[in-house]
């Protein structure tokens, strides 16, 4: 039997939201895109996305992370995501986001070797023979002929969610514990989140 397809509809006249995903991005353009499209529709849950600006090294998104929910607290059922790319950072410098990760049961990490673009790969392939953050941009032209860091949000469609996180499930087998050493992502535990969120009971 097919798996149950989630949609992002909100009943009118439900105006309190479920449940707040505060999400500390690497980027400033793309990922704060992907990330806002859950708002815009008419969800029951929030997601409050933290740009980077120039300072986008792990550190620095973990200090935005830090000073947001020291001045805005989260509830228990809230959740805290970073969201960073493999790309050259070392495993150092990773590790301190993971063990901020361990903190909470609430607090996430989500990261995308090499980076964000093979999570959106997913959502219209497999990425097999993907190896590079440029093999990424060049495969992904294939769906999104003229995408660049500002791409149109609006291509991606539901069905297409849903299959990259089915996708990405596949490849992390088994789960990875904190993040993908090889190319690979664990965006989709996020995204899972945000979906499951989002149903109603």
């Amino acid at each position: 039997m097919p798996a149950k397809k989630r949609r992002f509809t909100r009943p009118l006249g439900e105006r309190r939201y479920r449940k707040l995903f505060v999400i500390a991005v690497e980027g400033s353009v793309t990922e704060y895109r992907y990330f806002d499209w859950f708002n815009r529709q008419q969800t029951v849950i929030h997601v409050e996305c933290l740009k980077s600006g120039k300072a986008s090294a792990p550190q620095h998104v973990l200090k935005r992370m830090e000073k947001h929910i020291k001045s805005e607290s989260l509830k228990k059922t809230d959740e805290a995501w970073l969201v960073v790319d493999k790309d050259n950072w070392t495993d150092q410098q990773l590790k301190q986001l993971y063990s901020w990760s361990l903190k909470k049961d609430n607090y996430g990490i989500a990261l995308s070797n090499p980076n964000f673009e093979f999570w959106l790969l997913l959502h219209f392939e497999d990425g097999k023979g993907i190896v590079t953050a440029r093999d990424c941009k060049e495969r992904l032209k294939r769906y999104l002929p003229n995408y660049d860091k500002d791409f149109d949000i609006r291509k991606i469609k539901d069905d297409n969610i849903n299959e990259a996180v089915r996708r990405a499930k596949v490849r992390d087998n088994p789960p990875c514990t904190d993040w993908p050493k090889t190319v690979g992502t664990t965006v989709y535990r996020l995204v899972d989140s945000i979906l499951k969120g989002n149903e109603l009971e």
